[in-house]
Formats: structure tokens, sequence, C-alpha cells
């Protein structure tokens, strides 16, 4: 294969992964299979469901296979906390993502007020943060041996672009001892991001991040006379232009060993495995992809860990699972 062949290459495959990652939201918000494992990261009002500090961290590699696609890291918090006789939750989150040259860094904090209805409790929280951006414009490689291309195109930013922009998210959540279901939206105000240029000559670049719109659910179902437990939950995802929702069904033995599928709506199917010990979580997942990208990947791998501290507020904690993963 000559060099300019393989440069293409690159060229189509990168632009693959960018029309996916479009498609899927992924400039920003990371895309998880274990969604049920972070819900704090899609919704704030999640946080302080129960009484403990919950320290989640997760990473997930996106169609492996394909040069410079996705890899998203996560890293979060929460806890709940007592305010002039009232319970509150709050908060933090910290998520990175790489797609070929583009890379993006989320930071937020979570606050959240809880208010029982319903023999369950209804929180409202909402997140405030910041999205930076960057773009390695100096990293390009444009191919210039014919009339076809042109190594110099005014759209295209000849060095590293940088930019940054306040965000806002708010949610509600619900949790009953039998379910828990929750709406969020992302992104309130529709930042624009405006990149810069380094150096003498400043351009500037500006990109827009859409709301997001999300919607989750799940249930823990025992079944009689036995140590399984059965847990669906659902996950939907929507800028009201796309949509992407998806489906997972988990069976939890013991309270130690889970296990599980998933269908992510004209995308992939996943294979999930878990196990519990003491005040840990550890779960590990693979997605076969159902679309055109599996002829160039083998799959994408994801892997969490959830730690507890727990903590006396004085008063009975009603929910007896000891985190939403296990619902």
């Amino acid at each position: 294969m000559t060099e300019l062949r393989k440069i293409s290459f690159r060229l189509v495959a990168a632009l693959l992964v960018l029309v996916a990652a479009v498609h899927a939201h992924a400039q920003v918000d990371a895309q998880f299979t274990q969604y049920w494992a972070a819900p704090t990261y899609y919704n704030p009002a999640a946080v302080g469901r129960v009484d403990s500090i919950h320290i989640t961290a997760g990473a997930r590699a996106q169609w492996v296979g394909i040069h410079h696609a996705p890899l998203s890291f996560l890293a979060m918090a929460d806890m709940p906390f007592k305010f002039l006789n009232k319970r509150w939750g709050t908060g933090i989150i910290l998520q990175q993502q790489s797609m070929g040259l583009y890379s993006a860094l989320n930071v937020g904090a979570q606050i959240a007020y809880k208010q029982k209805l319903f023999k369950g409790t209804l929180t409202i929280g909402a997140q405030v943060g910041f999205i930076r951006e960057a773009f390695k414009g100096d990293s390009i490689i444009i191919p210039d041996a014919d009339q076809a291309h042109t190594s110099v195109d005014e759209a295209i930013p000849q060095t590293t672009v940088t930019g940054n922009a306040m965000d806002l998210s708010a949610g509600l959540f619900y949790q009953h001892k039998w379910f828990w279901v929750g709406a969020s939206v992302a992104h309130i105000t529709a930042p624009s991001i405006t990149l810069k240029t380094e150096g003498d000559e400043e351009k500037l670049y500006e990109f827009q991040q859409g709301r997001v719109y999300y919607f989750m659910a799940g249930s823990n179902i025992p079944i009689k006379n036995t140590l399984f437990e059965i847990q669906p939950s659902i996950f939907v995802k929507t800028d009201a232009q796309f949509f992407q929702g998806e489906a997972t069904l988990r069976v939890r033995y013991n309270k130690f060993l889970s296990g599980g599928v998933g269908y992510r709506y004209k995308d992939a199917v996943s294979l999930m495995i878990g196990a519990e010990f003491k005040n840990f979580f550890l779960g590990y997942s693979y997605d076969y992809a159902t679309s055109a990208i599996s002829k160039a990947s083998s799959g994408s791998h994801e892997v969490f860990l959830n730690y507890n501290v727990k903590l006396n507020l004085g008063e009975k904690n009603k929910n007896k699972h000891k985190s939403i993963r296990l619902m």
C-alpha cells in the first residue's frame, strides 16, 4: 500500500468515526453501556441516593480496531447530607474524551434536594460546570500530491485550538423500593464554544453543543424462593433530531455475581458481567456493533468500578439497596 493510500485510508476511517460520533452525540457526552452504574453522569438529581459516599470510575474504548476511535474516561463521587433538617445530595463529575485530533473535558458540581413522595423519594437536581474542547490542527495531514487536495484550507485550523464554556444541566429522579426513574436535560443553555488558535495571528472557530434529553428507568425483581434477582432497565437520549434508545436485562445472584445482555437500537448488542465484594463493584461490558462499522471494528470494551463508604446521617435509611446499580 502506497503512502498516499495509507493516508487516504486513515482520513476515511477518521471521517467514519466522526460521522458516527456526531449521530451518537459523542463530542461532549460519552456513551456508556453500563449507564445504570453511573446515573449521576446523566442526571444530577441521582446524587445522594443512599447513606454512603459513592465513588465511581469508568473507562470505555469504543470501536477497537479503528485508528483514533473514541476513548472515554469518567470519575465521579456523590453523597447525601442534611441541611436545615432536610435531605440533600451533592456530587462532582469529571469526564474526558478523545477522538482522533479532537478532545473534550467536562467538569461539573451537582446539588439536589430530596422530598418524600408516595412511599419513595423525589429528587430535584442541578449541575453547573464547564466544557473545555481542543482540536490539534497542527497534526492534520492533508495530501497535496494531486489537484483534488490543497494543503491550505481556511476552514481547517493549522494549529492547536482550544475553548471553554459554562455548562448547566438539571433533572428529576424518583426512587422507590422496587423501581427508579429519572429524566434530565444536559447543556440547557446550548453553550457556544469558541476555539481560538495559538500564536500571533488569532483565528476563531465556533462549536455549539446542543441540548440533550435523557430518560432512564429500572427495577429489581426478586425471584421467589431463590437467590436470583432480575434487573431490567432502559435508557433513552435525544436532541429532538436524533434518537437513541437501549434496553438492558441483567440477572444477579446472591448479591454477588451478575450478568446480562443489552441492545442499543440500530447500533450494538452488549454482554456484561459484574461482581460485588463488600463495598466494591467491578463491571465489564462488551459491545458488538450491528451497524456497518462492524466491518472495521472488533467491538467496544468498557470497565466500571464502584466503591461505597458508609455514612451515618442520624436516621434509618429506608432504601435497603447499597447502590442504584443493584436495583
